[in-house]
């Protein structure tokens, strides 16, 4: 999730600061493993990295060998839910007026001190809920784990992997188990990001004092 947020936001940072031609290749390319199916991505990603291009031979010649290690679950959990982290990003930080940099610029703000003090603060309730459904895609990643890290227990062995094997094992309790984590997380994922977006808009929304202090003053 580290990698996924800190590339999500760059990515989307990136994609504002081009011309709109590029950015619609760069937006397709950013956001196409998100409507690819996951073992497509997975095959992908065990062609590249794999014996069978330059690139994965020379990673296997400097002893760097990805294909089914724990590394290549990292990767295919970071290539699945990234999609979802650059588009909420993305969206966010389009809502946002413009006009308000423009004004920080003006006052002599760097670049970097905009996008620190006054868009990702002004984004974070987006990137945060942006965040915890990139999180609970990649939990529940799948096919792509499966091509390019396999199946191995205590290495590269998800949950979802977990209770396809175990039901396919002929230990249905076992698969159980595991669904009924699967099932708490995603629901306590749910739950956090409506708490936080109601917790937000509670924030934002103006009291009734406000309401009737500005007809007043109309």
């Amino acid at each position: 999730m580290l990698f996924v947020f800190v590339l999500g936001l760059l990515a989307a940072r990136f994609s504002q600061r081009i011309n709109s031609r590029l950015k619609g290749v760069l937006d397709s390319l950013f956001t196409i493993p998100m409507v690819l199916p996951p073992t497509v991505c997975g095959f992908l990603l065990l062609v590249v990295f794999g014996n069978s291009t330059a690139f994965g031979r020379w990673l296997m010649d400097h002893g760097i060998e990805l294909v089914f290690s724990w590394p290549a679950a990292v990767l295919a959990a970071v290539i699945v839910a990234f999609p979802l982290m650059y588009r909420t990003a993305r969206g966010a930080f389009e809502a946002l007026d413009p006009t308000l940099g423009d004004a920080a610029r003006t006052l002599g703000w760097s670049e970097r001190r905009i996008f620190f003090r006054l868009v990702l603060p002004l984004s974070w309730p987006s990137i945060a809920a942006g965040t915890v459904l990139a999180f609970a895609r990649a939990i529940g990643e799948f096919g792509a784990t499966l091509f390019v890290a396999g199946n191995y227990p205590g290495v590269t062995q998800t949950m979802p992997i977990a209770i396809y094997f175990q039901w396919m094992g002929g230990h249905p309790e076992i698969a159980a188990f595991w669904v009924g984590v699967v099932i708490l997380i995603s629901f306590i994922v749910i739950l956090f990001i409506n708490w936080y977006a109601a917790r937000t808009q509670r924030y934002r929304r103006p009291t009734a004092d406000e309401m009737e202090s500005g007809g007043g003053e109309l």
